[in-house]
Order: structure tokens, then sequence, then C-alpha cells
């Protein structure tokens, strides 16, 4: 039920090869948490909590990186030699990744939910704890941290088989699939883009190393993210924590 974008051809050397191979360590914590997260009983309700719960997480992606690309402009200005490749990265992906919260907002609505149920409540600290740390990273410490951040989410996307089963488990229409369906296809493609620009970019010890804790920091907060959404009891409300297809999420 998992697709990884993270395999490692032998012989693959650079800052995508080893950032690879730090997220492989996670991997089959990762895996068992979404394998328990989409069984068959109680996928529905469960379901309709992942698209509360993955709102709340990827409405904050295009902020994220407006920001990331704000401090990238000013560090360009000073002459760092990340800023500039970093920057140009970031305006692209801010426009590929424009409105996918609202996607979230359709497929619950198609799937008997509320938008309400995603937009009201507070959002869980388990996506505070994932999400929060990028803000901090980009401004005070460096921007290209958020890279690591989409390394994880765009790495571990949901399997391309994953928008049938929930269909068939579920009965739910295509319109209550757009999501999932949609980000099986982009994210590999979005993942082979960030992998070339790790590999391009003149990455020092330091930066490379904050693009790793970043990834991994996000791998295992979306780990715990999963395993809460897997082992809470199905709510009329729609309230909690949520994760992701078999393998992946997406920003």
């Amino acid at each position: 039920m998992s697709a990884t974008a993270n395999a490692v051809p032998l012989g693959t050397t650079g800052a995508s090869a080893r950032l690879r191979v730090k997220l492989l360590l996670l991997e089959p914590e990762f895996r068992d948490a979404t394998h328990h997260m989409w069984r068959a009983d109680g996928l529905l309700p469960r379901y309709r909590t992942y698209l509360c719960t993955m709102h709340a997480v990827i409405r904050a992606s295009v902020p994220l990186m407006e920001l990331a690309l704000d401090r990238a402009r000013v560090r360009a200005a000073s002459g760092d030699p990340l800023a500039a490749p970093l920057a140009a990265y970031l305006e692209e992906h801010i426009r590929e990744e424009e409105g996918h919260d609202a996607w979230l907002l359709e497929d619950l609505r198609a799937a008997g939910g509320d938008p309400e149920d995603a937009l009201g409540p507070l959002p869980s600290p388990l996506v505070a704890s994932l999400v929060g740390p990028q803000y901090y990273w980009i401004e005070h410490h460096h921007p290209v941290a958020l890279l690591g951040y989409i390394a994880a989410l765009e790495g571990y996307a949901p399997a391309p088989g994953l928008t049938g089963r929930i269909a068939r488990l579920t009965g739910l229409p295509a319109a209550a699939l757009r999501t999932v369906r949609e980000h099986s296809v982009i994210d590999t493609e979005h993942l082979d883009e960030l992998y070339a620009l790790l590999d391009r970019l003149p990455l020092g010890r330091g930066p490379e190393a904050a693009v790793a804790v970043s990834a991994l920091h996000s791998l295992d907060a979306l780990t715990q993210l999963f395993v809460r959404l897997g082992r809470s009891a199905p709510a009329p409300s729609l309230r909690g924590a949520g994760p992701v297809p078999p393998m992946g999420v997406t920003p």
C-alpha cells in the first residue's frame, strides 16, 4: 500500500542521496503507522478526519514558502550563494502549491463532512510540532532548512493505488478523493525537482545538516501524527489529528 521515492540508486552520491539514506532509517515506523491508519475498519470517518488534519498542515505550505522566499531574497542581496537559487525554486513551487488547501475542503464536503470541521477547531499540537519548527528555522537560522520539510512531505506521497482502495472500502465518489489522487502523481515530479536542486546548491556541512535535521524531524512528526489518527476512535465532530495515505503526505 506504499510507494517511496526515497530509494537510493547504487553508486549515487551527492546531497540528495545522503538525505535519502537518512530518511530510510525512519521509514519502517512510518510505514507501520500509515498501514494501520489505512486499515479497512472505520476508514470513512477516519478519512474525513484525515482531510481535516491535512488541511491544517497544507494550509501552512504556501505561507511557509513565502516567508522562506522573503528571507532568501534578503540573503541574496547580501551575497549568500544559496539564496538566489533557493528563491528561484520557491517562486516556482509556490505557484505549484497554491490552492491545494481548497482541494481538501472540497474533498471533505464531497465525503459528507463540513468544511467548518477543518476550519473551526484549534489544530492539534501534533500539527504544530510538524509545521512550527519550520517558521523558527526560517527566521532564526536559514530558509534552506525548509527544503528538508518539503522533502519529507513529498517523498512520502500517497501511493498510486490508494485512491482506488479508499473508494472501494468507503463507497466515496471521485470528487472526495482529488487530493490523494493528484498528489500520488505530482509529488513524485516535485521531489525530482527538489533533489536536483539539493545537488546543485553549494551546500556546506552546516546548511546540509540543517536540511537533514528538518527532514528527519518532519518525518518523525508525520509518523506521530498518523499514529494518533490510527488510534483515535471515529468522532462525529471530525476533530483530531490525521495522517497520510500509505506512504505519504503532501505539502
